[in-house]
């Protein structure tokens, strides 16, 4: 499907998401040019409506929104860019243009694997993270075992803190195993979510 663009005088919203944890990031307004701009280059770009231009956000800051994919409205004539940020995509540097605290609480978890994904192929000195990798999976898959044991404890006999605090524990150390085995956190949710259909 083609977008609309005769519907606002050339131009359509566009619905910048986070591609990882569903944010909305920012609004902004896309031409033909912006639109074929953005799908050549890899960088989302916007027709300015005060500049009367393009633009590509992060040309002056450097807070580049890479895209993933663009997605067409059911009428045609609003775009979902879904795309991950390098740096806070508002100019007031908050994360969204809607502030800090728009994230699906959820959505934590994908900048979370997305950290452990960084910490297994980087290897940075000094990090907790880096000495589960070092140790190897049977030692991680010891410490996902304490962890659920402790959970379960905690869910007999331990207070709600508690209870989150050692939940908290086991899904970290879940998430190191699977990806010492080269598996992502989204293939699990994706796995949850074809039981559920």
């Amino acid at each position: 499907m083609t977008p609309d663009f005769a519907k606002g005088d050339g131009l359509v919203p566009a619905i910048v998401q986070h591609a990882r944890t569903g944010e909305v990031l920012m609004l902004g307004y896309m031409d033909e040019a912006a639109l074929a701009k953005t799908q050549a280059s890899g960088l989302v770009t916007f027709f300015s409506r005060s500049k009367q231009r393009l633009w590509t956000k992060g040309e002056t800051s450097g807070d580049t929104l890479a895209l993933v994919d663009v997605r067409l409205d059911c009428d045609a004539d609003t775009l979902l860019v879904r795309a991950i940020p390098a740096g806070p995509t508002c100019h007031t540097g908050t994360t969204s243009c809607f502030g800090n605290d728009v994230a699906p609480s959820l959505g934590f978890l994908a900048d979370l694997d997305a950290l452990v994904a960084s910490r297994h192929a980087e290897r940075p000195d000094g990090s907790y993270t880096t000495k589960l990798f070092d140790g190897g999976i049977r030692r991680i898959a010891q410490k996902v075992g304490e962890e659920g044991v402790e959970t379960a404890l905690a869910a007999v006999a331990q207070g709600d803190d508690e209870l989150i605090g050692e939940a908290a524990d086991l899904v970290f150390h879940l998430i190191v195993a699977l990806r010492a085995r080269g598996i992502g956190f989204d293939q699990v949710a994706q796995k949850l979510a074809s039981r559920h259909k």
